[in-house]
């Protein structure tokens, strides 16, 4: 198993990448959303893969980040929802908003990534609801952001999004204004909720 590729960039197409690795030329399928954070052409580049193996072909998808590739590697568990589906809908949305929204059961925002219908919507909240949390989304966007956040910070983050969802705000709103609500980690869930009211009115 090809757990990750670093390499030259060599080429970068709609929806792929090649990496040169040794002089060996590998095609990789990637989200749209991380083709476009990807250094410039001829830079080294490393990408985690997953390799999709079928009776006539074999192809390699690749992600930034270990969590794109894991929570890839959950979507493509769901029956309906091949490795081709998992990456429009990585393509659609962040790694965040898709657990979010997966997490609140938003069929809607879901069902917007292209080949993904209500039913297989449906279907992907009900198989994966229980192997996500808001706790995993802020883990990630900590990682993401090169800082440690304690538990008790976590804590009332999630507390603070699952109040902003239960007063109405979608889920993509509510974990967009925490996450930029400036709160420092002393915070607790009452203050959050109140820098993060700001964030939503404006």
């Amino acid at each position: 198993m090809i757990g990750f590729l670093r390499g030259k960039l060599e080429a970068i197409y709609d929806e792929r990448i090649v990496i040169d690795v040794n002089g060996m030329g590998f095609n990789v399928s990637m989200p749209v959303r991380e083709l476009e954070l990807l250094e410039p052409m001829g830079s080294d580049v490393k990408v985690y893969t997953y390799l999709a193996v079928r009776e006539d072909a074999m192809q390699l998808y690749g992600f930034i980040t270990a969590d794109s590739l894991e929570l890839f590697k959950l979507l493509i568990q769901v029956n309906g929802i091949g490795p081709k589906g998992a990456l429009a809908l990585l393509s659609a949305m962040s790694v965040e908003d898709l657990r979010f929204a997966i997490m609140s059961g938003d069929v809607g925002t879901i069902s917007k990534a292209p080949g993904i219908g209500a039913k297989t919507a449906q279907r992907l909240i009900i198989d994966l609801k229980d192997k996500v949390s808001v706790r995993d989304m802020l883990n990630t966007y900590s990682v993401n952001n090169m800082s440690a956040v304690p538990s008790e910070m976590n804590s009332a983050r999630a507390e603070a999004i699952e109040a902003l969802t239960a007063l109405g705000y979608s889920s993509t709103d509510a974990l967009r204004a925490v996450r930029e609500s400036g709160a420092d980690e002393a915070a607790d869930t009452e203050t959050i909720i109140k820098l993060a009211f700001k964030q939503l009115a404006r």
